[in-house]
């Protein structure tokens, strides 16, 4: 905050925000949907808020992302609102807390101001403070204590191993992570020999995934961002194969899978050559 802006001025839209919550949860007056949310009915629209500002963020778009942050943040103040009428916090109590927890975490800010920690310390700096904040206010001491069980598979893989890593239990070069995408394909490629073998199948490709995010938290890339990239890429490249086709009479169903090869090869060159998409990719 600045020396000439006061808190009321700097953060007149919060505090707009809030009273438009307060009015909508109003039992006089107020609107009948969110009348009826639960801090639980609300979790699908929170989902879907931070997938479409992910979106938004890979677009570049910023009148988008004003948009869906905007949309975030009302999900926090809607959360806020709710444990608020029960009794138990609001949604400066939340903002407090979280900026609290923010200087406890970057003590070479706060606490030693001055000290220079490169980006490689200060994560581990991170994840070791959070490991001992687990530890006190936890009676289960597992380096996994208090981690939700419900996130999106990548993103839980990503988090087990990050929890993991904290207490050593990591490799420190790519050679050993490499190996181990080989070893999980192989183990893989001989349950897809047999028949009657969903069950090993499952289990094996589930070991070659989480094998792959570990590569790509080693090779420092969010395997969910990686992932949503590639698909994005394909679907844009297949809806060029469809353009292109259709511009000719035809459609995808009329080819061969080969032919439908060639297609894709050649929109592959030419986003190649407009600099959009690698020829490696």
């Amino acid at each position: 905050m600045s020396d000439t802006t006061t808190p009321s001025a700097e953060f007149a839209g919060v505090a707009a925000l809030l009273e438009v919550m307060r009015r909508l949860r109003d039992p006089n007056g107020g609107c009948s949907w969110d009348q009826q949310q639960t801090l639980t009915s609300l979790i699908p629209y929170t989902l879907e808020e931070a997938y479409e500002v992910a979106a938004a963020l890979t677009s570049g778009n910023l009148d988008d992302i004003k948009d869906e942050l905007g949309d975030l943040l009302f999900q926090v103040v809607f959360y806020s609102q709710l444990t608020r009428e029960q009794g138990h916090f609001d949604f400066d109590q939340v903002a407090g807390h979280c900026a609290e927890k923010l200087i406890r975490r970057h003590p070479h800010v706060f606490a030693n101001q001055g000290e220079q920690l490169d980006p490689a310390a200060v994560k581990a700096q991170w994840e070791q403070i959070k490991q001992q904040e687990r530890q006190q206010q936890q009676a289960n001491s597992s380096v996994f204590a208090g981690m939700a069980d419900n996130l999106p598979s990548i993103l839980q893989a990503l988090k087990i191993q990050k929890r993991a890593a904290s207490v050593g239990f990591d490799w420190h070069q790519l050679a050993p992570v490499v190996a181990k995408i080989r070893e999980e394909l192989e183990e893989l490629e001989v349950e897809l020999a047999q028949q009657n073998n969903q069950q090993r199948i499952e289990a094996e490709l589930g070991d070659l995934l989480f094998a792959v995010v570990n590569l790509a938290r080693h090779a420092q890339v969010n395997p969910e961002q990686a992932l949503r990239r590639t698909n994005h890429t394909f679907q844009q490249r297949f809806m060029a194969i469809e353009a292109n086709l259709a511009a000719r009479g035809m459609q995808p169903q009329q080819l061969s899978l080969a032919e439908l090869e060639l297609e894709w090869q050649r929109v592959k060159k030419t986003a190649a050559q407009s600099g959009e998409i690698k020829l490696s990719e």
